[in-house]
């Protein structure tokens, strides 16, 4: 069972993050293992030619992935960091909304892995799949 519930993980970015707080970054589904976000494609994330930014992409499989330790281990893991994030561009992002599945693979004393694919709603194929590492604090 998640030691963070998704509301919990909102106010956190909230009171934490508040400057990423307002891309409306919702949570759809949290286990222990997997969680499954929803970014409203806004004007803010669009970049020449109508497509999502990668910038977006990346922030988003960064995010995701961050909420999904902290619902795994609680706020302790708050001083989790990237130490590797790998992401592969496989298609235009449509304008629309984009959906993030991430996945813990492992889950270590010191570290965490794990990767996430994204698409556009409504859509079965990918736009983009990264693979990640996190530092997490020692105890």
């Amino acid at each position: 069972m998640p030691a963070m519930t998704p509301e919990e993980l909102h106010r956190f970015l909230e009171e934490h993050f508040p400057q990423a707080a307002h891309l409306d970054l919702r949570i759809e589904h949290l286990d222990d293992t997997t969680i499954r976000v929803r970014l409203p494609a806004d004007e803010r994330h669009l970049r020449p030619g109508g497509t999502i930014s990668g910038s977006t992409l990346m922030w988003l499989v960064d995010c995701g992935f961050y909420f999904l330790l902290l619902g795994r281990l609680g706020p302790r893991a708050t001083l989790a960091v990237t130490t590797n994030l790998n992401i592969n561009f496989m298609r235009k992002p449509e304008p629309t909304d984009l959906i993030g599945e991430g996945r813990l693979m492992k889950l270590g004393r010191t570290l965490a892995v794990g990767d996430f694919t994204i698409r556009s709603d409504g859509s079965d194929e990918p736009v983009a799949h990264a693979t990640l590492t996190y530092s997490l604090p020692r105890s």
